[in-house]
């Protein structure tokens, strides 16, 4: 890959752990070493694209920093950080970062703060309102809203938000109103016995749903509590209505594997009212397919899922979900939205198999309970060889892997090699595209050549878009050259 590819490779599957700022972390030293080969106006818009197109939190603030330690003499560096920064916690991720990007630590860890990054961060506190500052105001982080305030000096736009700006300073905003503090209050209180606790709870979910002020991720992520709290009939109604609604479905911008999250979590859950909850995921991840953009309805493809041990690692060392999972997701997501599909996974062979185009999570979960069927090789080769053999032709091959991908069966068979021979003798305008989830910087191809094969990296819906892009002539990397700054 060129430098680009694989920065933008990297960025777009760059983990969530909190262990990304670890001084020392394997994908942040390869993150800092492929941002100084890259022109820096390319790092900005990369930046921006995973924030705004694939809606990543940690990874746009890193490589704004790192671009800080290497770019100087414009504003390119604080227009992006006043963009990418869109939580007012963030203002105080980016300190953080900044402090262990320059190894600093101590009292005055953050003396001496490059001025494009302090302009960017004024920039951002003039976005959020009280309520925004005090939800994520917080003890037990590294740099405080009240010191980022301090180091920074932002002038406030009107006297409102020089009051917001007074209350940061005195630590005197307002606790929110949020289902944390609401929670973490009725946690602190005493009950008589069990009954008169669960009764409590299940009045305050109640009355969180009622509220409207519960947000669509705070619903997905405590379907399972609420269920277990026995919330009644109508506010199990209110819930599958919130989560199915496509207006918020989109507004939510949830990346795909969280609604996977959420259906799995339903399993644990003996209740006559799961099944509804489970069915208003399915409508959700329905409405959130509408827009898919990047293939014809009409267009034969061939969705292949690797299932191999390097593809059976957790995204983040909180999560339950696997980068095979991510591959199922986007394989099905998909398979829904074509009526022409061959759908598969592949170890140690290579194995189709049939399941109905809508209801994406439930057809994950019947590839995920049949993974042990093929092996946990990375025959990937086997794919292109059956299509070959049986002379099937396709429009699309999609593979969706981490990209390690090697011959197991000690035969001289490549994918490469069966690629360019399946082209040449069954399909000569076939695709073949590489869906990396893991962004570990290889391929089986040199893709700077013609061979009728592209990447797409990255756990988002939004990689139909750059599907779409290579359909139109374009690359993932000039869909992000085309973002304006």
């Amino acid at each position: 890959m060129t430098p680009a590819q694989e920065l933008y490779a990297a960025v777009v599957t760059a983990t969530l752990s909190d262990k990304f700022y670890e001084t020392g972390n394997k994908r942040l030293l390869r993150l800092r070493a492929l941002v100084a080969q890259n022109d820096p106006i390319f790092v900005a818009k990369l930046a921006i694209y995973a924030r705004e197109r694939m809606h990543l939190r940690s990874v746009p603030l890193v490589l704004a920093i790192e671009l800080a330690k290497i770019h100087r003499g414009d504003d390119l560096l604080s227009r992006l950080i006043g963009r990418v920064i869109q939580r007012a916690d963030e203002i105080t991720e980016m300190l953080a970062f900044y402090a262990q990007a320059n190894e600093r630590d101590g009292a005055k860890q953050l003396n001496r703060l490059s001025k494009q990054v302090q302009k960017g961060i004024v920039m951002a506190f003039n976005k959020f309102d009280a309520f925004q500052f005090a939800k994520y105001d917080r003890d037990g982080t590294a740099v405080k809203l009240r010191d980022a305030l301090f180091l920074t000096h932002p002038v406030a736009k009107d006297a409102a938000q020089q009051a917001i700006f007074n209350q940061i300073a005195t630590g005197t905003l307002e606790t929110p109103y949020t289902w944390e503090t609401e929670l973490s209050a009725l946690g602190q209180q005493q009950f008589a016995n069990e009954a008169e606790k669960k009764a409590a709870f299940r009045a305050k979910w109640q009355e969180l749903i009622d509220s409207g002020k519960l947000g669509y991720m705070a619903m997905m992520r405590n379907l399972r509590n609420m269920l277990e709290a026995q919330i009644s009939g109508a506010h199990v109604n209110k819930v599958c209505k919130q989560l199915a609604d496509p207006k918020q479905v989109a507004q939510s911008k949830q990346l795909p594997f969280r609604f996977l999250a959420a259906y799995r979590e339903l399993f644990q859950v003996d209740s006559p009212k799961t099944a509804a909850v489970m069915q208003a995921l399915e409508d959700a991840v329905m409405a959130s397919t509408t827009n898919l953009r990047g293939f014809d309805m009409d267009t034969t493809v061939v969705v292949a899922c690797d299932v191999s041990g390097s593809m059976q690692k957790s995204i983040s060392a909180k999560s339950k979900v696997l980068n095979y999972d991510i591959g199922l997701m986007l394989g099905m997501l998909l398979k829904s939205k074509c009526r022409n599909v061959i759908a598969g996974m592949f170890g140690d062979t290579w194995k189709v198999i049939q399941l109905p185009g809508r209801n994406v999570l439930s057809n994950v979960q019947e590839f995920y309970r049949r993974e042990g069927e093929v092996g946990y090789s990375t025959n990937g080769h086997l794919v292109i060889a059956d299509l070959l053999k049986r002379q099937v032709a396709v429009d699309k091959v999609m593979l969706f892997t981490d990209c390690q991908l090697w011959n197991s069966q000690g035969t001289n068979e490549t994918l490469m090699g069966l690629w360019m021979d399946y082209r040449k003798k069954v399909a000569p305008d076939a695709k073949l595209y590489l869906f990396d989830l893991a962004g570990l910087g290889n391929t089986p191809f040199d893709l700077r050549q013609d061979q009728g094969v592209a990447l797409i990296a990255g756990w988002s819906d939004k990689v139909f878009e750059v599907l779409d892009a290579l359909e139109n002539g374009e690359t993932a990397v000039a869909l992000i050259d085309a973002i304006e700054l």
